[in-house]
């Protein structure tokens, strides 16, 4: 357990105990993970405007989107 993640856990529940914190270093990097996600989101909203002009454009961009949401599971 490092002195930062007591700190915090500290300052966070100061009547508990602190636990130990297990496997942080297997965490998925939160920053890496909501940056992907909204390119995700935005990649979708911006297929589901194609569908009415164009499917296969359409089509596309959500695979894309599934595509860059399976790389979003393992940052």
């Amino acid at each position: 357990m490092t002195s930062i993640n007591y700190e915090f856990y500290k300052k966070m529940n100061p009547k508990t105990k602190p636990t130990k914190f297990k496997n942080l270093d297997q965490m998925p990097d939160q920053k890496w993970h909501r940056r992907i996600s909204f390119i995700k989101s935005g990649i979708r909203i911006l297929g589901y405007c194609f569908i009415p002009f164009n499917l296969i454009v359409a089509t596309a961009l959500l695979v894309v989107s599934e595509v860059v949401g399976i790389i979003e599971e393992l940052v």
